[in-house]
């Protein structure tokens, strides 16, 4: 569906990997991955708890859970969108960056002042807008610090540290939840600390990206083209298609998660531990991931991982006994999904985006993508609230399973080789 001329497929995914030993990434490249490492460890604090806090412990629906999960997803949007704009304006990255790490790390406060379910959705929506601001600039910092060759496994050895982060930040909720009397405040105190931290590392260690190559003066500066021209370059409009087609039938972890531990009858505090499992699969598969879209066409790899997804929704509707091969089972899709889709496809868009437009590109697709992901988690919470748990997760893998069929009829049969 994307890729769709010679050129787009050759730049998108077919550039062969380097030949030898692994050569280190760029200091930018490292540097972002340790501040997303941090900030991911106070993020999936809140994250690891937030379902049950909010559903057993405040009481919040499922189909209003489903909102906020799809708020959380997506509707800050727009914000992707404005902080695309800003950062290929003022070719100011890490301002941009640092204001959403910032706006973050003081949401993470305010979440000790809010007690109702509404009230903390307005946090998290604020997060999310500070999620939405720093992500394309931080993507596009990576991406203009690597040849278009490189791309997957830069994104790869970001998406590992990164994971790294996901992968301590539940085991730090666990822990504090084991020790504390008032486990949430404290989970939400010490996230705070975490993220702060974040912060002062982007200002300390990341750098800004060089301009591009005869690029004009400040004041002659063009301001960049809109949105429907960028679409109109060969294979962005394709791939955002395909993300939003599959967003939109993407279910969420968090409910992933939920029908897990119904499944196990987990007890609350060991409920953390879940998104452990699948961190733990994407820290580890993630640069071999992106190493190998790099060779074989990042088009496959990230239509392969929502095969994983696919997988790991039939497995949860199986006659499964509740037991080991169950959890590791789901959870090992659900990581390598992750690992085969989140800078896969970043790593796919950025070398058909010109250097000064390589921001507001990703801010695109992300956004496309994000929008898909809002509406699907507001209609799986709306049919796990009208037929129940294991009739919405159908519908979801039903629908995945049409739309994979569909990208893979309507995006053309010639495949990727490398070059």
């Amino acid at each position: 569906m994307y890729l769709s001329t010679s050129r787009a497929s050759d730049i998108a995914g077919n550039t062969p990997a380097p030949k030898g030993p692994v050569r280190a990434v760029p200091g930018t490249v490292f540097a972002l991955g340790l501040v997303s490492l941090v900030t991911d460890v106070s993020a999936e604090m809140v994250t690891a708890v937030l379902p049950l806090y909010l559903m057993a412990g405040l009481g919040m629906s499922p189909l209003a859970f489903g909102a906020l999960d799809g708020l959380h997803q997506g509707a800050t949007a727009v914000l992707r969108l404005a902080g695309g704009r800003i950062a290929d304006r003022t070719r100011r990255h890490k301002l941009v960056a640092g204001t959403g790490y910032a706006l973050s790390a003081a949401c993470k406060a305010a979440l000790l002042a809010v007690t109702t379910p509404w009230s903390v959705a307005a946090v998290l929506a604020a997060d999310r807008t500070g999620k939405g601001l720093r992500t394309a600039p931080r993507d596009a910092l990576i991406s203009l610090s690597v040849p278009p060759g490189e791309q997957g496994r830069a994104f790869g050895v970001h998406r590992a540290m990164d994971t790294a982060g996901a992968l301590l930040g539940p085991l730090a909720a666990f822990g504090v939840l084991w020790v504390a009397v008032d486990g949430y405040e404290a989970v939400f105190t010490v996230s705070c600390c975490v993220a702060v931290l974040g912060v002062v590392l982007l200002a300390l260690f990341v750098r800004e990206a060089p301009p591009p190559a005869a690029a004009p003066a400040r004041a002659a500066r063009p301001a960049p083209p809109p949105v429907r021209t960028l679409l109109r370059l060969p294979g962005l409009r394709g791939l955002c298609l395909t993300a939003a087609v599959l967003g939109l039938f993407t279910v969420g972890d968090a409910f992933l998660y939920l029908l897990l531990q119904r499944r196990l009858d987990l007890p609350a505090a060991y409920f953390p531990l879940l998104p452990v499992g699948t961190a733990a699969v994407f820290l580890l598969a993630a640069l071999p991931v992106g190493r190998l879209a790099d060779r074989l066409g990042r088009r496959r790899v990230f239509l392969g991982g929502h095969v994983l997804l696919l997988g790991a929704a039939l497995l949860l509707l199986a006659p499964v006994p509740a037991g080991a091969p169950l959890v590791f089972g789901v959870l090992a899709a659900l990581g390598l999904f992750y690992a085969a889709t989140d800078g896969v496809l970043m790593a796919a868009a950025g070398p058909l985006l010109p250097a000064g437009l390589r921001t507001t590109g990703l801010a695109v697709l992300q956004t496309a993508q994000a929008l898909a992901r809002f509406a699907g988690s507001l209609l799986f919470g709306s049919a796990w609230t009208l037929w129940g748990p294991g009739v919405a997760l159908g519908l979801a893998a039903t629908g995945l399973l049409l739309s994979l069929v569909a990208v893979a009829v309507f995006g053309g049969t010639r495949a990727e080789r490398p070059s």
